[in-house]
């Protein structure tokens, strides 16, 4: 079971790469984000890092930064897989063709799963939405399912976190939480309560989201919890 994920948003690659140094030991899984990187790459990584590397290519339209061609921006992603990556993640949005490719590239990978994720950067929808969605990455094919909604009140987070008692009884690996100061919270209480994965931060002054803790900050709420440190 993978529990937390650091983000990378560096935009040099060698930054990238001594960020990933940094923060190796207590990540269970890496994230690359390529449309944060000056100039992608994938090899870089898959030889430097001994983590499971998730590889994510965010476009404009879904908060990222990637703004060219579905073609182009699936590219790196299908490279990944080819190489080794442990995941790769594409928004349920995403057009039905950009679905399918990734789709045959995870099945013909050694060990690859794609992660279809969802983001909500206004609010939070309608607890049947969020079931919605979630029944729309399993429909699509989703190894794991992901919905991260922007929290404003406490019935936010309570009604994401709800998701996962849905998921469990679909065995559908589910990555849930919230956005926002209001969201902090649910990323630490997420896997505790079922939750595939949380995503922190190299750093506090690198986070790729609102409300992204650090991993140091997330590792020592593990401890003083009881859980288990990297």
């Amino acid at each position: 079971m993978q529990r937390v994920c650091v983000s990378i948003g560096n935009t040099s690659l060698d930054d990238a790469l001594a960020a990933v140094d940094q923060v190796a030991p207590l990540a269970d899984v890496v994230e690359i984000r390529l449309d944060l990187l000056s100039v992608p790459a994938i090899s870089p990584f898959i030889a430097a890092i001994n983590r499971p590397l998730l590889f994510t290519n965010r476009p404009e339209w879904e908060g990222g930064q990637f703004a060219g061609s579905e073609e182009d921006r699936l590219a790196p992603l299908c490279e990944a897989l080819r190489q080794g990556a442990h995941y790769v993640d594409l928004e349920l949005l995403s057009p039905s063709p950009s679905k399918q490719t990734l789709l045959r590239e995870v099945e013909e990978s050694e060990q690859g799963r794609l992660i279809l994720s969802w983001h909500q950067f206004q609010g939070t929808p309608s607890f049947p939405e969020l079931v919605g969605r979630m029944a729309l990455m399993q429909d699509a094919g989703a190894d794991i399912g992901k919905i991260v909604t922007t929290a404003h009140e406490p019935a936010d987070v309570r009604s994401v976190l709800r998701l996962l008692e849905e998921a469990a009884k679909l065995e559908f690996p589910l990555i849930a939480f919230c956005m926002g100061r209001a969201g902090v919270i649910s990323r630490v209480a997420s896997v505790e309560l079922g939750g595939y994965m949380t995503y922190c931060a190299v750093s506090e002054d690198e986070v790729t989201a609102p409300g992204q803790l650090s991993v140091a900050a997330l590792r020592h709420i593990e401890s003083i919890m009881g859980g288990e440190q990297a």
